[in-house]
């Protein structure tokens, strides 16, 4: 007899847990975790679907939810100011799939007429701008377009701009920087009074209320910007990516669309701002050596430490190469730095001699640098203000890193180091605030 209930139990589990996540896109019930990080992932050969997978951020263990929806195959996510809402691209479909971080229920989705690597969601309301490079705009013979998403309705507008690839949002959204590859201008949108379906204005009649093409000489390849208030740091990327003049920092007032100054540096593709540090890392194209490390890697980016009060680098540091893109400040001053495409050494899966992949840990205290041995591109990084740790998605796998040794941490809930998620990880981003 007490077999037979034993087995019902445990069938009655098994029941209950397939039941779960069988009907993953039914509406979900608040998981009534505090500290909620979410993990996208897509579909793999042993896993039948994909999606934003919930994690408990106090112990790093998976939230036992389903996951949200986040589409088939899921990679870069963004979030709201506020965190209200969570999107994310789905590349099997080139769709962003909005959700709501109070509810944990989708609010909608825009499809895309092509992939994109950067959107915004500049406010608490459910829209948001998409930089699509190879969107085809009626009327507009050229192929890009900044995609207006309005999630709640289903519905997308073109606002047209030539091989848009990056847009930021100033605090409000009522002001996008848009940067193209190959182009050494930066396109300053006011999206609210564009006309839909489809805006031609910045090109039909620049410089009016929609669209500014902002032409300087101290412009060369902007990549990116990081905006503060009414004044945005443009990341010039220089010889690097084509352009005729060196990486530099443009500090561009947003108010009067004019650079006031620029900031000669090493290299320049992505930039975190603490106070009145920037802190800028990039690749050089020369004077890129490994000088100080002890490695078979043959070139290695830069991370420059960037005065505003005085506009000059203080002090630079030597880090792993590739594209930078991904970067986050810890509350005790350690500096994750990701980039993508590195020159990876060894294989952690045998860690035999030297392992190097595209994450570097920067010391703010004494400027010390520490590349971890792992390998991959670095998706996505999240750290906390309540534990000692780093959420590093590297190689596909979510990595958790110890900030007392800048090692893996290995525990019961993560015996290898990394958070058992099946698939490949795309992003990693924490949903509340602590």
């Amino acid at each position: 007899m007490k077999k037979r209930i034993l087995a019902l139990v445990v069938g009655l589990c098994a029941t209950l847990i397939f039941s779960s996540c069988s009907s993953y896109n039914s509406n979900q019930s608040k998981s009534g975790l505090k500290e909620r990080v979410l993990a996208s992932q897509g579909v793999t050969a042993s896993f039948a679907f994909g999606g934003l997978f919930m994690i408990n951020g106090e112990n790093d263990t998976l939230a036992r939810i389903a996951p949200l929806n986040g589409g088939n195959s899921p990679g870069l996510m963004v979030l709201s100011p506020t965190r209200n809402i969570v999107a994310s691209f789905d590349s099997s479909t080139n769709s962003v799939i909005a959700v709501s971080t109070t509810s944990e229920t989708t609010i909608g989705s825009a499809r895309l007429p092509g992939p994109t690597s950067s959107f915004v969601i500049p406010t608490a309301t459910a829209l948001g701008y998409a930089a699509v490079p190879t969107a085809t705009v009626s009327g507009f013979a050229l192929l890009g377009a900044v995609e207006t998403m309005n999630f709640s309705a289903g519905t997308v507008t073109a606002i047209a701009v030539n091989s848009a690839q990056t847009v930021v949002s100033n605090d409000s959204g009522t002001q996008l920087l848009v940067f193209s590859n190959d182009s050494d201008d930066v396109i300053v949108l006011s999206p609210g009074v564009a006309v839909p379906p489809v805006d031609l204005s910045c090109y039909s009649s620049p410089g009016n209320s929609v669209c500014s093409i902002v032409h300087d000489a101290r412009l060369s390849r902007p990549v990116n910007a990081i905006v503060s208030g009414t004044t945005a740091y443009i990341l010039n990327c220089g010889l690097k990516c084509g352009g005729t003049l060196p990486a530099s920092v443009a500090v561009f007032d947003m108010s009067s669309l004019s650079i006031t100054q620029t900031i000669p540096v090493d290299a320049a593709t992505m930039a975190l701002l603490s106070g009145s540090i920037l802190y800028v890392a990039g690749t050089p194209p020369t004077n890129n050596d490994c000088a100080g490390q002890t490695t078979a890697a043959t070139t290695c980016g830069r991370l420059d430490i960037v005065n505003l009060g005085s506009g000059t680098v203080t002090g630079t540091a030597v880090i792993t190469d590739g594209y930078h893109h991904r970067m986050d400040l810890t509350s005790n001053g350690q500096l994750f730095i990701g980039s993508r495409g590195c020159t990876n050494i060894g294989n952690i899966s045998n860690p035999v001699g030297e392992v190097r992949g595209c994450l570097s840990i920067y010391h703010v205290a004494d400027g010390s640098v520490v590349i971890p041995a792992d390998n991959g591109d670095v998706n996505g990084l999240q750290g906390f203000t309540t534990r000692n740790v780093e959420y590093v998605a590297e190689g596909g796998a979510l990595r958790v890193y110890n900030l007392a040794n800048d090692e893996l941490l290995i525990n019961n809930f993560v015996p290898q180091g990394s958070i058992n998620i099946v698939g490949y990880v795309g992003d990693v981003k924490a949903i509340d605030f602590f």
